[in-house]
């Protein structure tokens, strides 16, 4: 008997994921760009692009919309392949270690604002793999206390962004 592949992998296979076009971008921060480009040797990895679909220039998250999109309306997301998918994307989920993945990518399916994690699970995630008994949350091994770790980095690397941009600014002029 074959061992059951991973939800991600069952997922990726299925196809489309949430590593895949679908109007979602998948925004790095600068934290996230120096531990991908550590593994993967390359910065061509991320771009600046306005968002395709326009809902997230309206979230309900002041600390996100004050400090990852730029004044033109950009962020620093992960370049999609030719087919629309997530570069790191493979027919077995993603290529990355847990470790390295970008900070929205290790929280997903959980929702979250500035103060913390939602309840409610995101509900894209095909719960038609799920063993009997089995939550999500399990399948996907992501525990709460991970989550919230992945949360707070990802919130202290966000208000650093505006940071970051203050200070080259600056040193530019």
């Amino acid at each position: 008997m074959s061992e059951k592949k991973h939800i991600c992998a069952q997922c990726a296979g299925k196809g489309p994921t949430c590593c895949e076009g679908n109007g979602r971008d998948i925004f790095v921060t600068r934290g996230d760009v120096k531990r991908i480009s550590m593994v993967v040797q390359d910065k061509d990895f991320y771009e600046f692009r306005k968002p395709v679909n326009h809902d997230y220039l309206d979230m309900d998250d002041p600390v996100w919309t004050a400090h990852v999109f730029r004044k033109d309306q950009t962020r620093r997301v992960i370049r999609l392949n030719s087919s629309g998918k997530c570069k790191f994307l493979n027919a077995n989920g993603c290529m990355l270690p847990t470790h390295i993945r970008p900070l929205i990518c290790r929280l997903f399916p959980y929702q979250y604002s500035e103060s913390g994690l939602y309840d409610e699970l995101a509900d894209e995630c095909p719960k038609d793999f799920l063993s009997s008994g089995e939550t999500l949350v399990q399948a996907i091994g992501i525990n709460r206390e991970d989550a919230l770790a992945w949360h707070q980095t990802l919130y202290q690397e966000i208000l650093w962004e505006k940071e970051d941009d203050e200070f080259e600014h600056r040193t530019h002029l």
